[in-house]
């Protein structure tokens, strides 16, 4: 185990000098699966300890995660590019923002093996590649057919079917790779050509003040299925997901502020996270929790979605426990907990059905001057709850709807409404 574990640290300061000069290292201490097995979804509620020594980060940061890939691809990668993993590379660093350091790290080349480079720098098996490596690939491929093809691909004219079998597949440059076995490029161009090993970017689901020397993320398991039906699964939300948290993993990640400011105990606050989108809040409940055991604090609104009661109702103990017994979710300090079931009636309902709902009290907290954040899915969701907002504040004021638009931009300019939204 301790060879296993200085490999794994003399792996995490490769990542360092390639990736960027300040990051942190963490080990996963709990693989929490919240949906109900079977479902059709998988979402984890994991939680990182830190290697190194804890950041100060704060509720409503951001996480950026360096994945691991699959060794088996990796390896196959490297048989099929015929490369020799146990040669050394030579890197020199690109992302280095301090000048001084850059001039010190380009001057100090840093050589490691080709493996380790692949694995830790190079997109072999997930991302799709770009039109450019079929324009060289037919320049390197030595039978005919092949050429022709790759071509036709990397012409105009090929644009479509291109699309189709490169991006809709989503296929990957390994799987390109083997499509086309007679051709053979130099390690230098394979380097250019793969698409980099990018992280992944996460809202942390936990509050410092309440979990000293932790992260916890809330992880949606990406899988999908293709036109062709190849299946196919994100490579970090895999990756985390699968990790055995007995192993002690070295997880390389990165802390940034998000779009989501951590807000003070005296502002009131509306929040709206369906699905996934509720991991952020996690953290402002618990943050907010803890404040009001030494003061008071302002009221909280909660609006929570997901499709069924019994499968994706996610931290349903931690929201019921925190909107009883004058949690800080509760309807006796103001605030409220209120959850939209989509499927588990005929009719659908969503979280700005429910705002609807609670019309007056949202317009209450409003002009108290209550600050909005909302999280989730990017497709529809955002611009409906702004609707629905819009329909409140015209409804409950008395207003024209034109009004309640330009009452609505004016939080937005003064720092009180706030959307963190992904895909």
């Amino acid at each position: 185990m301790r060879n296993q574990l200085v490999n794994q640290k003399f792996r995490s300061h490769i990542i360092l000098l390639i990736k960027r000069v300040q990051n942190f290292q963490l080990i996963q201490i709990k693989n929490q699966l919240l949906t109900k097995e079977g479902c059709g979804k998988d979402v984890r509620h994991l939680e990182f300890e830190f290697v190194s020594p804890a950041v100060e980060y704060e509720v409503g940061d951001v996480l950026e995660v360096l994945p691991g890939q699959n060794p088996t691809a990796v390896d196959a990668f490297i048989r099929r590019c015929n490369l020799d993993p146990e040669v050394f590379v030579t890197v020199s660093p690109v992302e280095v923002e301090n000048n001084l350091l850059r001039s010190h790290l380009n001057a100090a080349k840093f050589p490691i093996k080709l493996k380790s480079f692949v694995e830790l720098t190079m997109d072999i098996a997930s991302a799709s590649p770009r039109r450019y490596l079929f324009e060289v690939m037919s320049i390197f491929a030595t039978a005919q057919h092949e050429k022709e093809r790759l071509q036709y691909f990397a012409s105009p004219e090929g644009r479509d079917d291109l699309y189709q079998y490169n991006q809709k597949e989503r296929r990957t440059v390994l799987e390109v790779l083997e499509d086309f076995p007679s051709v053979q490029m130099p390690f230098e161009w394979l380097v250019q050509l793969v698409p980099s090993l990018k992280t992944r970017a996460f809202s942390i689901s936990s509050s410092p003040s309440a979990h000293p020397n932790q992260v916890h993320l809330t992880v949606n398991v990406v899988s999908l299925t293709t036109p062709f039906k190849r299946k196919r699964s994100g490579l970090c939300s895999s990756w985390l997901s699968q990790l055995d948290p007995q192993q002690c993993t070295y997880i390389p990640v990165w802390f940034h502020k998000g779009s989501l400011p951590p807000p003070p105990p005296s502002l009131p606050l509306i929040l709206i996270g369906p699905g996934t989108g509720c991991a952020p809040f996690r953290g402002f409940v618990e943050e907010r929790a803890i404040q009001s055991a030494a003061d008071t604090t302002a009221p909280v609104m909660f609006f929570f979605g997901c499709q069924n009661k019994e499968n994706d109702f996610l931290y349903k103990d931690f929201w019921l426990s925190h909107s009883q017994n004058n949690g800080v979710l509760s309807e006796a300090k103001g605030g409220g907990f209120y959850v939209a079931f989509s499927r588990d009636q005929q009719q659908k309902v969503y979280v700005q059905h429910k705002m609807r709902e609670h019309s007056q009290r949202l317009w209450s907290l409003l002009s108290e001057g209550a600050a909005v954040y909302v999280a989730g899915s990017s497709t529809k969701m955002p611009s409906d709850v702004l609707s629905a907002f819009e329909e409140i504040i015209s409804k409950e004021s008395g207003v024209p709807k034109e009004s309640a638009v330009r009452w609505l931009r004016a939080l937005e300019r003064v720092g009180k409404y706030h959307v963190e939204a992904w895909t």
